[in-house]
């Protein structure tokens, strides 16, 4: 039979804070322990699996006999970023960290930006997302200025109104700010921010679109479609590696879209990767330090995982983990420098604890010798440890 493995990524799901998260102003982080504090928090299924046994996760039900392999992963790279932990997951270790703008992007970026979009530039700071839109709106449609604002993360973000800038015209955009900002402006994305008026209110629209620096080497997707695999990128994943080593993408607009699609790819014939990344997580609900609206969306995965789990096939295996975290009580708004999950879920998997790993690239080095593709990373497959 054809070997698959669906790899899932619950965006910004950390599991509690990392030994070095103050070097990164996290002190009292864990995204997930928080979200179980919810009255809507619900997770029986994940519960089942094992999530509970996960070291440090002495938050939630042990299970004496779980149905999956777990553990936790610390994260090697220097970010705490969405790039940077996806291609940690895909087998680059980032040895520096991206660059970051607190006080804004340097003159000669906003220049060079504004004269080749024929467009002025407001707020160029640090800025929430949804009050940027509130603060700097009106005068964006007044004008047809821009507004280009940045986080704590390394990202060139832009916001207009989608009757005032069109849509092809704000990825236009973002792909001319991709272009400028090289060498030590090298942001790890920039990303489009399109919004409207809602009954009086500007509401940010599910438009959003990544443009992504391109890994500085080759990854496991990389490796897996050159050996004539499927590498089938559901969600942002096709922008978080600019594309490269991906056979077919689907872009998706809430987790509940990539859930369904992620199990109608259980009925397509393929061999190889199914990498899915709900990004709700972390853009609705972790960024605006929404702890009931988290805790009712991982209840909603909680629950549809079942759903999933019943239609894989013998030789299928599901991973779920995540990138960063992105605790949504903490004092920040911003990522957060966190462990993360790591379940490893099939009818050949043993059900074991892995313990804590190194790096989230265990994944990679796991995924590739399951699939028989040569790849070298930094990461040590555990996958003699769980299979059966």
């Amino acid at each position: 039979m054809s070997k698959r493995v669906f790899l899932i990524v619950l965006d910004s799901c950390g599991i509690g804070k990392m030994p070095d998260a103050s070097d990164f102003g996290d002190k009292d982080c864990n995204t997930l322990k928080r979200i179980s504090e919810s009255e809507f928090f619900r997770c029986e299924n994940t519960v089942k699996m094992g999530i509970g046994n996960i070291d440090g996760c002495d938050f939630l039900p042990k299970e004496q006999n779980p149905s999956a392999a777990v553990g936790r992963m610390a994260e090697k790279s220097r970010g705490k970023d969405t790039t940077t932990g996806h291609w940690e997951i895909a087998g680059i270790v980032s040895e520096r960290a991206m660059p970051t703008f607190t006080e804004g992007f340097p003159k000669e970026v906003i220049d060079e930006f504004s004269r080749q979009t024929g467009r002025g530039v407001l707020c160029n700071k640090p800025y929430s997302g949804t009050e940027v839109i509130k603060d700097f709106g009106e005068e964006h449609i007044k004008t047809g200025d821009l507004i280009v604002y940045t986080s704590a993360d390394s990202v060139f973000q832009i916001a207009a109104h989608e009757s005032v800038v069109p849509l092809e015209t704000l990825y236009e955009y973002c792909r001319i700010a991709r272009k400028i900002l090289c060498g030590e402006n090298a942001v790890g994305r920039v990303i489009a921010r399109p919004f409207e008026t809602v009954n009086g209110e500007f509401k940010r629209t599910a438009n959003r679109h990544d443009f992504s620096l391109e890994p500085p080497k080759e990854t496991m997707l990389d490796a897996i479609s050159k050996s004539r695999k499927t590498v089938y990128a559901i969600g942002k994943i096709y922008d978080i590696f600019a594309g490269t080593g991906i056979t077919e993408h689907t872009f998706t607009h809430s987790n509940a879209e990539g859930m369904k699609i992620a199990l109608d790819a259980l009925n397509q014939d393929f061999e190889g990767l199914c990498f899915v990344n709900l990004v709700d997580f972390d853009m609705l609900y972790g960024h605006r330090q929404d702890i009931d609206g988290y805790a009712k969306a991982f209840s909603e995965f909680d629950k549809w995982l079942p759903l999933f789990t019943e239609k894989m096939k013998q030789d299928d295996i599901l991973i779920i983990t995540a990138d960063h975290g992105c605790d949504p009580g903490d004092e920040s708004t911003d990522h957060s420098r966190e462990y993360v999950p790591l379940i490893i879920y099939g009818a050949n998997i043993k059900p074991l604890n892995l313990g804590t790993k190194q790096t989230f690239a265990d994944i990679a080095a796991t995924v590739t010798e399951y699939l028989g593709v040569p790849f070298e990373c930094v990461g040590k497959s555990f996958l003699g440890y769980i299979l059966k």
